[in-house]
This record gives structure tokens, sequence and C-alpha cells, in this order.
């Protein structure tokens, strides 16, 4: 694992590298768009629909979306608490309870399982992000960030969901895989080469993302309850309903490692959105994110003897 982290801080410092002396002609925000859109809008649709079209889709499927629900309503309800003593404004505490609540499951987590576990981990990243982070985040995600910030934007969750191709993609793998339609070899090895690109990009993307600039001194009382609910309490209680609802012993290994990724950089877009506390919300990325680097291995340690 710590190989593994190694390599993948390589990709994610080449991404860092890139945003601050990538070619003048172009801004480095242009740079990180054009990558975040063909990841987004191509690359992953295509490794989604690959993926979930030959998936074993059965009741492991909503166990782990079970799950993933549980481990965002945990860090919900826990920084909840938590901001009960530690007083905060308005905007950092829908910034908190957002960065407490989701992991950045996909563009962290497929990477890391993909390279530690083996490709056969991509279905059981996808399904705990598509089926369950993702609806969640843009529906009760954007209508908490609402309710704390100080945008007057109307929230429509139906319509935002309709916005994301790789839930489009999950909508088609499904059909085409409950209906029992095989995939054929040469659409298997078109959407494979185009899949492929997903995960070094994501991790150069990720580098062009974390603010690293933003982390302050002041921050650390709201941002250390973030870290330890984040990477030690939500992977803790998902692992053990993971063992509670009787989860096959290789899945639990998935989700609990999935469970204890970063806080999700995409945040970030919801809280400038909604005029939440963007620069928190930034910290806390750039703190978890640090963080993993120490507690992930020992998670791939400990989990697996457990």
């Amino acid at each position: 694992m710590l190989t593994v982290l190694i390599q993948m801080s390589l990709l994610i410092a080449c991404g860092t590298f890139w945003r601050s002396y990538a070619p003048a002609h172009i801004p480095a925000l242009a740079h990180r768009r054009a990558l975040t859109d063909l990841v987004f809008y191509l690359l992953l649709p295509a490794l989604v629909l690959d993926v979930i079209w030959t998936a074993p889709l059965n009741s492991s499927s909503l166990k782990i979306s079970l799950l993933a629900s549980c481990g965002i309503a945990i860090g919900l309800i826990t920084m909840w608490l938590v901001l009960r003593v530690f007083k905060s404004s308005q905007k950092q505490t829908g910034a908190l309870l957002l960065a407490a609540a989701f992991p950045n499951a996909t563009y962290l987590g497929l990477p890391v399982l993909d390279q530690v576990l083996g490709s056969h981990t991509r279905s059981t990243v996808l399904q705990y992000d598509l089926f369950a982070c993702t609806p969640i985040l843009l529906s009760f995600g954007m209508l908490l960030a609402r309710h704390y910030g100080d945008s007057n934007k109307e929230v429509h969750p139906i319509r935002e969901l309709m916005k994301v191709p790789p839930l489009w993609a999950v909508t088609v793998g499904i059909t085409l895989n409950l209906i029992g339609i095989e995939q054929p070899d040469v659409l298997h090895s078109g959407l494979s080469v185009l899949g492929g690109g997903v995960v070094p990009l994501m991790l150069i993307v990720l580098g062009m993302s974390i603010p690293w600039h933003s982390l302050r001194l002041r921050f650390m009382r709201l941002l250390l309850p973030v870290v330890i609910i984040t990477l030690i309490i939500v992977p803790l209680s998902v692992f053990s309903l993971a063992h509670a609802i009787n989860l096959d012993s290789d899945l639990i290994l998935m989700v609990g490692l999935i469970a204890a990724m970063p806080t999700m950089v995409f945040g970030i877009v919801i809280c400038e959105r909604y005029q939440l506390d963007s620069e928190l919300y930034a910290a806390a990325v750039m703190l978890t994110t640090l963080s993993s680097l120490l507690t992930l291995p020992l998670w791939f340690q400990w989990l697996p003897d457990s």
C-alpha cells in the first residue's frame, strides 16, 4: 500500500507542478477544466459502462449502497454533534458537514484500490460512489448547502442528477446487464482503452485541484474533527456494519478502504455555488488528503486481519 501511495503521490505532484508551470499560452484553470471535462464526460462514463455492464449485480450491490449511505449519515450526524460544542458560522457549518460526509471515492478510491487490490475492485468503487454518494451529494447535499449558504439559487435535484454523464452510463450499464445482452468484444476493447486513461488523469487532476495554500492555523480547531470523522470514525463504522450485514469478506475490505478515503474534491464546487466557506472546505480536502497517506496504509494492514 505504501509503495502504491508513493506512486500515486508522484502523479498528484505532477498535477501540482503542471498547475504552476504549464505553458503560459493557456491559463492553468483552463488546463484543469479541459482534463476534468475529458474524464467526466468521456473517459469515466466509458469506464463505468464497461464495468457495470459485466459486473455481478445482486444483493451485494444493495448492501454496498446501504453501507455508503450509512457512512454519509454517520459523517453528517457526528460532525453536527461536534459543531454543537465547537461553535461555527452558518457557512462554516455547511462546509464542514459536506467535508465530513462525502469521501473522494472515485477520484482517489478508484486509483488506490485498482493498484493495491486489482481491477476487479472497480465495480465495487463505482457502485459505492454512483449508487449512493453522488446521488445523495447532488440531492440532499445541495439542499443542505443551500440551507446553510447565502445563495438564493434554486435546487433541482433531479435536474442536477440528469447532468451527470457517469450516472447515465450507470443506467445504461445496469439495463444492459439485467436484460442479459452480451458485451461485444470490440466494444469492450474500445471502452477499456478509454477507461484506461481515467486513473492517471484523475490523479493529475486531483493534484491540480487541491488548494495546497488553503491551510490556516486558525482552521485547525474545526479541521481536526473532520480528519478524525472522515479517516477513522466513518471507515470503522462502515467496516463494523459490513460485518453486521454479512457482506462478503473481500467486499468488506474494499468498502472499508473506500470509506477511509479523504474528503471529496468536488464539494468545493458546491461550496462556491451556494456561498459556503469554500476556503475552509478546501483546507479540509488538503488536510484529509495528506493525513490519508498515513491512515490508509494502517487500514490496509488492519482490515484483512479483523
